[in-house]
C-alpha cells in the first residue's frame, strides 16, 4: 500500500506546476500548428500615469487587468531603441537598435557605449535619446509560451537589485518563481509613472527545473533571431518616459 502511495505522489509531482511541461507533447503539437507562421509572444503592458495594474491578453482578444504577474524568468536581455524623429504614432521600427547593449544595428549603429545618443543629456532634459529597456520573458504556470515584459528605464534599477539578490544566494532567475508587481513612483521632474517591483516567491523543484530548462533554450533561440523590426510598437500603447514625459514608440 505504501509503495502505491509513493508512486501516486511521484506522478503528481511531475504532472503539476512547471514540471508538467516535461510530460506533455504540446510543444510538438504547437510546432505543427505554427508551421509557416511567424511566432511572437504576447506582451505584458505597463500602463502610464502610475497605475498599479498590468494589462495582459485574455481570451478572445480581451485585455485583463492583473495586480501582479508570477512566473519563471526564462531569459532577459537589453532592448535599446533610438528614433531620430519624435514618435508620432504608428508602428515603425527604430532607426537604430540593440539586443545586447553593446553593438547597435541601423543608423547610426556602432558601439553603444560610445554612441552620443546613448549618453545622459542627449534626449529631453537629462534623459538619453536612445531608450534603454530590457525584454523579460516570463513563463507563467500552466502556460506553454512565455509573455514578454518590456521593462522601461524607470524600472531597471529595481530589476538590477533583484537580480543581484538572487545571484548572491546562488539562484538563477530561470530556477525560481518571481512575482512582478507595480508601484506608483514620481520622477525628479514630478511625473507619475508605474515602476515594476520584483519579489522572490520560491525555488523550483528539481523536476520543474529540468522541464523549464528546455523552454529556456527555445527562448534563447527565438531571441537570437530578433531584428530591430521587433522593436517596433503596436501603435496603440504609447510609452511615457519616466523622466521627461516624452511619448515614444513602445517595444514589442
Amino acid at each position: 500500500m505504501s509503495d502505491k502511495k509513493n508512486v501516486e505522489t511521484t506522478d503528481m509531482a511531475v504532472t503539476s506546476g512547471y514540471a508538467a511541461l516535461a510530460n506533455t507533447d504540446a510543444l510538438g503539437e504547437a510546432a505543427e500548428d505554427l508551421a509557416g507562421l511567424q511566432l511572437t509572444f504576447d506582451r505584458i503592458k505597463i500602463p502610464a500615469g502610475g497605475s498599479t495594474a498590468f494589462e495582459i491578453p485574455g481570451d478572445n482578444d480581451e485585455t485583463e487587468l492583473v495586480k501582479d504577474v508570477k512566473g519563471v524568468i526564462l531569459l532577459h536581455h537589453p532592448a535599446y531603441a533610438f528614433y531620430r524623429e519624435k514618435y508620432q504614432g504608428g508602428s515603425n521600427p527604430p532607426d537604430c537598435g540593440s539586443f545586447n547593449g553593446i553593438q547597435g544595428t541601423g543608423d547610426p549603429g556602432g558601439l553603444c557605449a560610445s554612441c552620443p545618443y546613448n549618453q545622459f543629456g542627449s534626449g529631453e532634459g537629462q534623459a538619453k535619446a536612445c531608450k534603454n529597456r530590457r525584454m523579460i520573458y516570463i513563463l507563467m504556470e500552466n502556460e506553454l509560451f512565455p509573455m514578454v515584459l518590456s521593462l522601461p528605464t524607470g524600472s531597471l534599477k529595481e530589476f538590477t537589485k533583484y537580480v543581484k539578490r538572487q545571484l548572491s544566494k546562488g539562484r538563477k532567475l530561470s530556477q525560481v518563481v518571481t512575482k512582478v508587481s507595480l508601484k506608483k513612483a514620481t520622477s525628479a521632474s514630478g511625473i507619475a509613472y508605474s515602476q515594476a517591483a520584483f519579489t522572490f516567491e520560491r525555488v523550483l523543484s528539481a523536476d520543474e527545473r529540468a522541464a523549464v530548462s528546455q523552454m529556456v533554450e527555445q527562448v534563447k533561440a527565438y531571441a537570437a533571431n530578433l531584428t530591430i523590426a521587433s522593436l517596433a510598437g503596436d501603435g496603440d500603447t504609447p510609452f511615457v518616459d519616466a523622466e521627461t514625459g516624452e511619448v515614444i514608440e513602445p517595444l514589442k
